[in-house]
This record gives C-alpha cells, structure tokens and sequence, in this order.
C-alpha cells in the first residue's frame, strides 16, 4: 500500500514537471492613464476558464495555465470591453491593456459595480473589516493604533509601549479574542514579538472577524479573530523606516526580499528595534507622596520605572512562484525584550522600583503555499513553527519607594525597606519559565467548480511549559513545576456561491480537544517533604456556524452569520504568570457561546468626483462560563496585585450595534466614521443585572484625511491627517454589596482623544517623512483596571523604499 501511495505520488510530481505552463500577467488602465482597479479579466480556452480582478495599480495576473491559445476578456462597468487572443508558449508572457472610457458625464450618477479582492471578502456573510496598511506605513503609526480606528475593536493597554495589550471586539475581550500572523496564534510568538514589533509596513493587511469565525481560521475565538497577513509578494525590494518621538522612544525596522528570476530561490529578511523609557505623567487617587504620619499628597507624576526594549528579526530562505510550489520558505524567527514593571495589576500607592522581566524566543517556521496541485482548483496551506521561549521574572529588592522616584518614608519619616523582600508582596523572585512550543496549521481546499468550494483545515498547538525560582528552598526545587497544554482544532468548510454571484453561503463545523496536565511540588504538613500534585485533563467539544450574504444590487448586500463557539482556556488562565500577576487556575472551564450577527452594507455609491460607503452590524452573544477577572472589588485581591481568571457562574448577554461611514471626494479628500454600542450583562450574587466591569460600552472613532499635490517640490505629495477616539465612562470594577455604594471610586470618566499627523511624499516616491502629534489636548487616557495611558506626545518618521519591477 505504501509503495503504490509513494508511486502515485510520484507519477503526479512527474507529469507536472513535465507539463508545460505559463503565467500570464499585465496592467489594465484606462485611456488616461488612470489604473482600471477592479476591473474584470477573464481568460478562457475550450477547456480552461480563470477570472481575476484588477488590483490597485491596474495588475493582474494568472497562473499555471497550460500552453495554447486563449481568450482575453477585459470589462469594467465605465469603459468599453476588450477581448483579445492570446498565445501561450513560453512560461511568462506579459500583456498591458488599455481601456475607452465611455461618457458619463451626461449622467446624474454611476454606479461602479467592479468587485475588488476587499469587497469580496467583506460580502461573505462574515462580520469582517479588512485593513489596508499601505497609507500608515508611510506614517508614524502603530499597528495597533490601526486597530483601534476599526468599528467594533478597542485596544486595552496598560500603559505605554511594551505594556500588555489586549484587543476588544463588540465587547468581548482577553482570550476571547485571537491574534494570529499568518494564521499562527501570536502568543506562541512570545511577549518579545508581538504587534508593536511590527510595523505596517511589513503588513499586507489585517483581517478582523467579529463573533463568528470562519472554517479556514479553525481556531476557537470565541469574541473574534484579528489575522495580520504579512506580505507575500515576490518582488525584489527593500523598505526601512527609523522613527523617534516623545518619552525617549526609537523605532527602526528594515526588511526585504531579493528573488533569483531564473531559479525562483528568494531570500526574505526583516529586523526591528523598539525602545522607550514611558516616562510620561500621571495621576489619580493612587498616585499620592505618603509623607510623616501617613498623609498622602495627590501629586502629577512620572512614570520612573517603565522603560521598554525589544529586538527582532526573521530569515527565511526558500522558492516563490516555481511549478511545485507558488512559496516554500523555511526560516527562523529570533527576539528578545527587556520590560520594567512599576506595579501590580493595578496602579498602587507603593510604585515598583527593581521589579523586571527578561524575555527571549528562538523558533523555526515553514511556510508552503501551492494553489492548483495536481489539478486545477486544489489548493494547499501549510504553515507551522516550532522552538523555544524563556522568561525570567526578577525581584529581589526589598527598597521602597515613593511615587515621587525618591526612597519611602515611614510615619516616623525614616526611610525603609518591605519586610518581604521584594517589590512584590508574593515575596522576593528569580523566577524562570521555560517554554517550548509548536504550532502548525494545514489546509487543502478544492473548487469543484465556480459554485461550490470544500475545506479542510486543522490546527494543532503545543506548549511544554517548566517554572523553576533559585529564591525558593533546595528542598522546593528538587521537583519543578511541570505545565503542559495541547489543543487540536479541526474544521470541515462547505462554500456555495450561486445565483449569478448574488448569493454566497459559507457552512462550517468544528471539533475541538485540550489536553491539560500540570504537575506542582507542594510540601507536607510538617514542611519536611516535597509531595508532587497532578492535575489532568483531556476534553472534546464540537461547534458549527454559518455565514451567508445576498446581494440585491450592486450597492446593497445582506450579510447575516451564526456560530455555536467554544473558547478553550488560555495557557495564562489556566497555568498563570508572575510576570503578568496573574494567579493559576487549573479548574477554569471552556466559553461556550451562541454567536448571531446581521448586517448591512450600502455602496459604494459615486456620484461626480464624490463616493461613499456604509456599513452596519446588529450582533447578540449568548455567553455560558465566561472567562475574566475580578467582577468586583470583593473578588480582587487585598494586596491590589494579583489578579485571577475565573468563570462568571450565570450566562453573560450581549447585544449591540455597528456603524461605519467612509467618504472620499477626487481621492484628496477622505473622512470616515464609525461607532459601536452594546451591552454586556450578567447577574451578581445579589440577583443584580449589572455590566461586566473592564469593558468599554460605547466607542466613537473618526478619522479626516486632505492630500495636497505639488508642495514645494513638483510631483511631491503632502497629505494631512486629523483623527479621534471617543470612549463613554465605564467601571472597571463593579462596586461592593448590591448598591451603587462606592460608584465613583471604581469608574474610568469618558474619554476624547485626538491626534494629528502630516506626511511628505518626496518626488522620487521611495523617501516619506511624516510627523504625528498624539493626544494633542493632553487629555488623562485609561483601559484595563484604570492604568493610565501617554499623554500628549510627538514621533517623527523617515521611511525610505527601493521596488525592483
């Protein structure tokens, strides 16, 4: 058996080595020279038919096609169509095509009906937003600040650069949300890679499901995805960027690709360095100087005690476009940070000075993409890492110390030291986690024909995790704390598309299993031995969903999706981290939530030199063991540092709406707008409904954007930028007893941040300089648990680019 699977296997990669293909590629433009993007090509022969969209530039192109003859159709809605025959005898041929503009001018209004690659993706019943990074790798921006302008997403962080970050969709938060990069959950990256690593300009776009996520991701976020795909184009180019601003803070990144045209070996490389001392200002209740006697002094402070670094890089090295395989990369990933930590989980009276956590990571990836094996409409995906990660957790200073940045004083006015020995009341630490880890995800997909589509996928996940403290006894650490936690996704996808492309309809089921084991040393009554405490667990839980969407004309589309989804429990709720103050808890039991979004979206509608699109999103979420922190202030911790996930006990609700505007008038001037309000219930041991504390109810963002041609220099381009973000009050925890006794207390007031941001295209378009002003009014920011977040700063960046076509 095996040998006949071997020979079959053989057979296949011999008559595709022999077969002779070609790849056709061009431009479209319109006869004055403006590209034709979205314009429809279709390339068809008696026995082969292809369809493409133009891209923004006019590009287009087809792959593997079999030598011959061909037709070429090229149509867009405002010009004339063009056919014209090709043929196919060499493995490249290129072809540019120009299109007649028919008159409209005698028209009150044209409506385009091209269908771009974005547009697709958003019009398949899936509650999507696709980001386009290609503007805001020009600016001082951060990808998360990309995020945080999206309908629907709020970014929570605690504090500046290089502080934790988790991400808010329609209200769910935490784990409840996925980050992957290409597919790859981000936390098997490691605290030294993450999004503030990555500039945008590595980026090709970010894909942001909210409640119901599709077959392909097979993965079990239960709030939502946000998939950053990195950019996999070909091209031989290189782009470096260097940035400084505010609070001492450096950024550089460079990365590039050189490809050998004739062997089609590529070369991928990109580094980055970060760096900020996050000495801005703060306030509130806790930031107090505690002088004789006790009495505390509200003052203005500096964070003294936060600064950040963090260095990367990726190699791969590999084959793009080649006829067995469209990418094959194997390559390895390196980082490391250094992080300073200036309190617990919530801002103290007692700042941290000494407390500090190390990170590294070391993995290998594999990436192979093949579209077309064997047979037309088999497409394969393979990508996987696999390595090593390690974090130190140092506190070993027993000083303390005054929000002021000089040494406490006691009632007495003495200075002193903690008599626990450490910044911490957990004790003094030189703690070490060890982690290895690997992840893979694989997915075959095959086109039956235009109208129906199947999906396979599977995820795995792997962590190995062993904690070991050289501040603890020799006794204790005779036997180390071992954690193990294994997942496996598997998703099975049927895609229809029918009706001339008007009804699209996406059914999906799941299977989920964890695996859990930790063995913990723990000593006797008398102290005296060292008794081994395991824990295990292995669990399976099905899911399923839908997402379909009908498009009743060109410019409206109903877009409706459901899904039951299971979250399983992250390796931090479940084993805990010191680092991040969070305490284990191994019971925690999986999110089981009932997930429903319909939506609508109106446009794009053109009218003269002016078009605009609108969107909208009603959801509801039926949420069973929700996974959080502390709901109120009698389940936190007393020392004001710790914090541990658990279940809500009763069902959590939500429900609530979207709204997204997006207006441009002659591609100079653009504004968008968008709004999210929702509600996120559940019942208190009191009999209470009360909102889910730490959570963000109402959001507003907008965004104006002016381009000005010819500034200074002739075929130079400056473009102006105004944004704003607005986030109604919430508590971030819920008051004690069953009154609103001590409301105040608890709450975060409203918030209205506004930035500015200007960048200069130099003639030569490969050189940018941009300037941004970030919370020009200075106003106090918060997200998690009350941290205060930077306060008015200003970044400039210089970010250079060569393209070799």
């Amino acid at each position: 058996m095996a040998k006949s699977l071997f020979s079959l296997i053989a057979i296949c990669f011999s008559l595709g080595a022999v077969s002779q293909n070609s790849t056709l590629s061009g431009y479209v433009l319109f006869d004055n020279n403006k590209p034709a993007l979205g314009a429809t090509i279709v390339i068809q022969n008696n026995s082969l038919k292809q369809e493409t969209s133009a891209g923004i530039n006019g590009e287009f192109v087809f792959k593997n096609l079999p030598f011959g003859n061909y037709s070429l159709t090229i149509s867009s809605l405002n010009a004339k169509s063009v056919t014209k025959q090709i043929q196919l005898n060499s493995t490249t041929k290129s072809v540019n095509i120009v299109l007649e503009i028919t008159d409209y001018q005698a028209l009150n209004e044209v409506l385009i009906q091209t269908e771009t690659e974005k547009r697709k993706t958003e019009t398949k019943g899936f509650s999507v937003n696709l980001i386009e990074t290609k503007e805001a790798s020009l600016r001082n921006v951060q990808t998360n600040e990309l995020l945080n302008s999206t309908v629907g997403v709020k970014l929570r962080q605690n504090g500046g650069l290089g502080s934790n970050v988790e991400y808010s969709l329609n209200g769910l938060s935490g784990n409840s949300v996925t980050i992957f990069i290409d597919g790859i959950p981000m936390s098997m990256y490691g605290s030294s890679f993450n999004l503030n690593s990555i500039p945008p300009a590595l980026i090709e776009r970010v894909e942001v499901y909210k409640g119901v996520i599709p077959g392909h991701l097979a993965d079990d976020a239960l709030g939502g995805a946000i998939n950053i795909v990195l950019k996999k184009g070909t091209k031989t180019s290189l782009n470096a960027s260097v940035s400084y601003g505010s609070f001492n803070t450096f950024q550089a990144n460079i990365n590039g690709l050189y490809r050998f045209e004739k062997s089609g070996f590529t070369i991928k490389a990109s580094a980055f360095h970060n760096y900020s001392d996050n000495d801005y200002k703060i306030s509130g209740p806790t930031i107090v100087d505690i002088g004789i006697g006790g009495v505390e002094t509200p003052i203005t402070a500096r964070r003294f005690y936060d600064a950040y670094r963090s260095t990367g890089g990726i190699l791969n090295l590999g084959y793009t476009d080649v006829k067995w395989a469209d990418q094959f990369f194997i390559g390895v990933t390196a980082s490391d940070d250094y992080k300073q930590v200036q309190h617990g989980a919530f801002v103290t009276r007692r700042p941290y000075k000494g407390r500090f956590l190390e990170s590294d990571a070391l993995l290998a990836n594999l990436v192979y993409l093949k579209k077309d094996l064997f047979v037309n409409g088999l497409d394969v995906n393979v990508t996987g890492l696999f390595g090593k990660r390690n974090r130190i957790v140092n506190d070993t200073t027993a000083i303390a110390y005054s929000w002021t940045g000089n040494r406490a004083i006691d009632y007495k006015g003495d200075e002193y030291e903690y008599t626990w020995g450490s910044q911490s009341e957990q004790g003094p630490t030189l703690l070490n986690i060890k982690r290895n880890v690997s992840s893979i995800r694989a997915g075959v997909s095959y086109k039956i024909n235009s109208n129906h589509k199947i999906l396979v996928n599977h995820f795995y996940s792997g962590l190995d995790r062993e904690d070991s403290d050289e501040m603890i006894s020799l006794l204790e650490n005779t036997f180390q704390q071992t954690s193990d936690l294994y997942k496996n996704i598997t998703s099975l996808s049927y895609e229809l598309n029918a009706l001339k492309n008007k009804l699209k309809l996406n059914v999906f089921g799941k299977h989920y299993r964890q695996k859990v084991l930790n063995t913990a040393p723990e000593f006797n009554d008398d102290e005296t031995e060292v008794i081994e405490t395991v824990y295990k667990s292995d669990k399976n839980y099905n899911g399923f969903g839908l997402a379909g969407s009908y498009t009743f004309k060109p410019t409206f589309t109903l877009l409706a999706s459901a899904e039951k989804a299971i979250r399983l429990p992250s390796e931090i709720e479940v084993f805990g981290d010191a680092g991040d103050n969070v305490i284990a808890n191994l019971t925690v039991k999986p999110e089981i939530s009932k997930n429903f979004n319909l939506g609508f979206r109106f446009g794009k509608y053109t009218f003269k030199n002016h078009d605009f699109t609108i969107s909208t999103n009603l959801f509801t979420r039926n949420i069973e063991d929700l996974i959080g922190l502390p709901a109120s202030s009698e389940d936190s911790w007393e020392n004001d540092e710790l914090v541990q996930y658990a279940n809500f006990d009763d069902k959590t609700r939500s429900k609530g709406i979207e709204f997204q505007l997006s207006y441009n008038f002659k591609n100079n001037f653009g504004l968008n707008f968008n709004l999210s309000r929702l509600t996120l219930e559940y019942t208190n041991r009191y009999g209470n409904t009360v909102n889910i504390p730490n959570t963000p109810l109402f959001t507003m963002n907008g965004s104006l954007r002016y381009s000005f041609k010819n500034i200074i220099q002739n075929k130079s381009r400056l473009n102006l930028y105004y944004s704003n973000y607005f986030t109604d009050e919430f508590l971030y925890l819920n008051p004690p007893g069953d009154s609103n006794t001590g409301y105040d207390e608890f709450v975060i007031p409203s918030q209205f941040i506004q930035d500015l941001g200007c960048s200069y295209i130099f003639p030569n378009k490969k050189l940018v300089l941009s300037f941004d002003a970030k919370n020009i009014f200075d106003k106090a920011a918060y997200d998690n648990m009350s941290v205060q977040k930077p306060g008015r700063s200003f970044y400039v960046k210089l970010n250079y680019s060569i393209n070799k076509f």
